[in-house]
This record gives C-alpha cells, structure tokens and sequence, in this order.
C-alpha cells in the first residue's frame, strides 16, 4: 500500500479530536468546599484562555475553552447542600465512620462528584457505599462489595 494513504502517527491530540469534557447527569450536589473548587477551576482557567489566546496558542486555547464549558456548566447546575448538625442518620456532606467485619476502621466524607477523592477519604455521593449509607444511623450496618460494614459515627460539621 502506498504510504499516501497511511496515516502519521501522531502522539498530540488536536483540538477537533480533544471533544467535550462529559457532565454527569446526577444531581450536582456540592459541599461548601466544593463550590469554592469550582470557582476556583474557573478562575484559573480564565487566566489560562488569557494567556494561550495572548500567545495564540491554539491547542491550548481549545482545552482551556473546553474545560471552562465544563466547570462553567457545573456552576450553573451546582446545589450547595450542608447538613443539619442534628441529623441521627446518613447525609449528603456528612463523615462516616465505618467499622469493617475484619475490625479495620474507614472513614469517609461524602461529597460532590467532582470533589470526591478515594485517597484522601471522599466518596461521590452517587457511589455504592454513599448510596447504601444514606439513610442509615449509627449502629445500622451496610453490604457493599461483599464486605460488612457498621456505621460507627457521624459528623455533620463542614
């Protein structure tokens, strides 16, 4: 086959393969946190179109311009929900605390889709363990992924 017909490799993504960035179709729940993150993306990256417009830079004016829809949309979607401090069960923004049927402790803080966080102890609240924690008080146990799980406490403070 003639090379003609061959395509280049190329190990740069171009701005008309680069597509959207995809928005989850959940509920955007946020915590106080969460809104200031997404704010602060926002910031950033209008600084960022800033300087690759001014250095007409078109790969990174598409990935900035993209990004920015993004978070642009997050922000427009965002709902800040902050719990009630004297709820006795499972909420959007609490930290649970989860005692293991082989006696290990986790604890995790449910948040919002773009700031979850596994390695530092947060979870999406439309995860398997948020979802079947939700609800649920201290004392109450919960299966998820074949592994038992007590809820040991709860804390409602942000």
């Amino acid at each position: 086959m003639s090379s003609a017909f061959v395509r280049e490799q190329d190990d740069t993504i171009s701005p008309t393969d680069l597509g959207e960035r995809p928005v989850s179709q959940h509920r955007n729940l946020v915590t106080r946190n969460g809104l200031t993150m997404i704010d602060t993306e926002i910031a950033v990256l209008k600084e960022e179109l800033a300087r690759a417009e001014a250095a007409a830079e078109r790969d990174r004016i598409m990935r900035a311009s993209r990004d920015l829809r993004y978070w642009m949309a997050r922000r427009e979607t965002a709902e800040m929900s902050i719990p009630d401090a004297n709820s006795t069960v499972v909420r959007f923004g609490m930290t649970v605390t989860l005692a293991g049927d082989d006696d290990s402790e986790h604890v995790w803080k449910i948040v919002g889709e773009d700031e979850a966080d596994a390695s530092n102890g947060k979870i999406s609240h439309v995860s398997p363990l948020a979802v079947a924690l939700f609800g649920k008080a201290v004392g109450d146990t919960v299966e998820v992924n074949g592994h038992e799980w007590e809820i040991v406490s709860l804390d409602a403070v942000d």
